[in-house]
């Protein structure tokens, strides 16, 4: 049975832990990556773990899909028969897949009252607005006081992820304003962030190592998340050993922050490659 009456339905890009989804009873509908001739679901039908080993030794490099709109309907569907009587359905920015495309085709197909919500973000900046929106749902708001908490956070999120090479995002088609990197790309440790007014992907500070990189993406994301009420994600790609670190100085210099440790799904990882670590939060 869903809490209030209204479920809540994301995708498989938001990286929310599984933990905090099972606690506010979150749907998940899963994006897809296409690797030669296997059409695997995110986090379904591959792990983080294998997904990553095997990322660095199939010369076939993946590619990925979003959900079709029966994915969606199916999920309402589900919902309604748990007893939710709307649905609030939170997605991956439609600027970088069209996985809100697919759920609002779904809305037609379905008899739901369903309530559409692009977070113009990714990874855990969707995932805070997901987390915002269950939690205004557990303080007895509606709807709207869902989505209205949901664009609070979207208005302050923040997103910097560096990479250690910009190929993947390359092949991927998804590297946006980062393109003005690529003809220095095996030359230096790029950082992307993404731009929540537009939902796309634009340039960040460059590095020319690693150390220098995990340093500057630190002070890129304070320089723009200031706040008394702090809710910071670290991600990771396939090693969590810098992210750890980065845990650990958030804890000891923001001890009152909410901070989670996230592993950044398949799907993105199609994009972001090895190596990556992000940060990715908000302020009130």
């Amino acid at each position: 049975m869903t809490e209030h009456n209204i479920a809540i339905v994301t995708d498989s890009t938001c990286d929310i832990p599984e933990k905090l989804l099972e606690q506010y009873n979150i749907y998940m509908v899963p994006l897809s990556i296409i690797w030669g001739s296997d059409d695997l679901k995110d986090g379904v039908d591959i792990t983080a773990d294998a997904f990553y080993t095997r990322l660095t030794r199939d010369p076939v490099l993946p590619t990925t899909s979003q959900p079709t709109p029966q994915a969606f309907v199916d999920i309402y569907q589900q919902a309604i028969d748990e007893g939710a009587q709307e649905i609030v359905v939170l997605t991956i920015s439609s600027g970088l897949s069209g996985t809100y495309a697919s759920a609002e085709m779904a809305v037609s197909m379905s008899d739901a009252v369903v309530h559409l919500y692009d977070s113009k973000g990714a990874s855990m900046s969707l995932g805070w607005q997901v987390l915002a929106a269950a939690r205004a749902r557990e303080a007895g708001g509606d709807a709207n006081a869902m989505l209205s908490a949901a664009r609070k956070v979207r208005n302050n999120a923040v997103l910097f992820v560096s990479l250690d090479t910009l190929e993947y995002l390359h092949r991927g088609g998804r590297i946006g304003g980062a393109s003005r990197y690529i003809g220095t790309m095996l030359n230096i440790k790029p950082s992307i962030y993404v731009d929540h007014k537009t939902g796309l992907i634009d340039a960040g500070s460059r590095s020319r190592t690693r150390k220098r990189a995990i340093k500057q993406l630190y002070e890129d994301f304070f320089s723009q998340v200031q706040g008394s009420e702090m809710h910071i994600a670290v991600l990771y790609s396939d090693d969590m050993t810098d992210a750890q670190t980065l845990a650990n100085q958030l804890k000891r210099e923001y001890e009152s922050a909410e901070i989670i440790i996230a592993r950044v799904s398949p799907v993105l990882g199609v994009h972001v490659g090895p190596g990556a670590v992000g940060l990715t939060g908000y302020a009130l």
